[in-house]
């Protein structure tokens, strides 16, 4: 921002400084004096105006400072230390950021600040614009995301299963028939898919409705009923939309980017790795295991084998636990809650 000089109160000394007339490349050697609030040069060129008609550059480390007068033409001050007394004496001020600037304090407020600001919008405008921009996106572009990172998945990471398909119709026929929570309204659309996995148990829900469970994982439970408990809190999740949100606030501008935009495709190549290693927050993990107790208890099913489930989990490879499971909130707390649901 460029600044105006003021009325000076009292004589200056001259100043050496460069002048361009703003027609011709020639470099006239001058001196700057103020008096009178009137600018006055003299030496290989001669000129005067009024101190309100010229503009002063920002003081700066790295560059000189310029006079700019009114039709175009402009000094290059070669004594600095005497034209910052120049404009002490007639009363010039510095704007406010470039006062911040060169004030390591200011500098030192304005990053504690920048930071802050961050942190405050990775932590709540980030995930709320994340829930706004879920809740408006059309189901075919969650069909499309879902889709696009099993296929990954299925070339990167997973195997058929080989679950026997009775077995695997069995589950679907036995998830099918539980009603949802009747507070939640209807249950989102979903389909079980059986996979072999690398990463040994898992569990997730794909925005597209896709529900995917290891055989791992039906080997590690060994009880239908906690199989229930399971993709129970995999529908809270779809319920919820947390992987999509997820998948916005993880990928953020990006993402939003190609969804506001519909061309996902640069979303997609980096979401199988995000899929299994999602992170849900606390609140997003608690408002799925809700779900999924109160859908087991409308069903009548005991809580007892959800519970079950946790504490599996705690026994599982010495309590190394994969992916899906490393970003839960503890075992025992889980095990808590149930407990003390009414």
């Amino acid at each position: 921002m460029s600044e105006t000089l003021s009325e000076a109160q009292q004589p200056v000394p001259p100043v050496a400084a460069r002048y361009f007339d703003g027609q011709t490349s020639r470099l006239h050697r001058v001196t700057l004096t103020v008096a009178g609030g009137v600018a006055r040069l003299a030496g290989d060129a001669e000129r005067e105006a009024p101190l309100a008609e010229l503009r002063v550059s920002e003081r700066s480390r790295h560059a000189a400072r310029k006079v700019t007068f009114a039709d175009g033409a402009y000094m290059e001050i070669d004594d600095l230390a005497g034209f910052e007394q120049l404009l002490r004496q007639t009363g010039h001020r510095d704007s406010p950021v470039v006062r911040l600037q060169h004030s390591w304090r200011g500098v030192l407020v304005a990053a504690v600040g920048t930071v802050a600001l961050l942190a405050l919008g990775y932590l709540y405008f980030l995930p709320a614009a994340a829930g706004w921009i879920a809740a408006a996106l059309p189901l075919s572009v969650e069909r499309q995301l879902g889709q696009g990172v099993l296929a990954a998945l299925d070339r990167q990471m997973f195997a058929p299963s080989t679950l026997a398909p009775a077995r695997q119709q069995q589950l679907r026929r036995r998830f099918a028939a539980l009603a949802p929570p009747p507070s939640d309204g209807p249950a989102p659309t979903w389909q079980l898919l059986f996979r072999s996995s690398l990463v040994g148990p898992n569990a997730f829900a794909l925005p597209s409705g896709d529900i995917v469970m290891t055989d791992q994982l039906v080997a590690l439970l060994q009880d239908d009923e906690a199989v229930m408990g399971v993709l129970a809190h995999e529908l809270g999740h779809l319920q919820r939309r947390h992987m999509t949100r997820r998948i916005i606030q993880s990928s953020a501008v990006t993402a939003t980017t190609s969804l506001v935009f519909g061309d996902i495709s640069a979303v997609l190549s980096t979401l199988p790795a995000l899929a299994l290693d999602m992170k849900y927050s606390r609140d997003a993990e608690q408002e799925a295991d809700d779900y999924a107790a109160a859908m087991l208890r409308h069903n009548g099913i005991a809580l007892d084998h959800l519970a079950a489930v946790f504490a599996k989990l705690d026994k599982l490879d010495g309590g190394k636990l994969p992916p899906y499971f490393s970003s839960h909130p503890p075992s025992a707390e889980r095990q808590a809650r149930l407990r003390t649901r009414p």
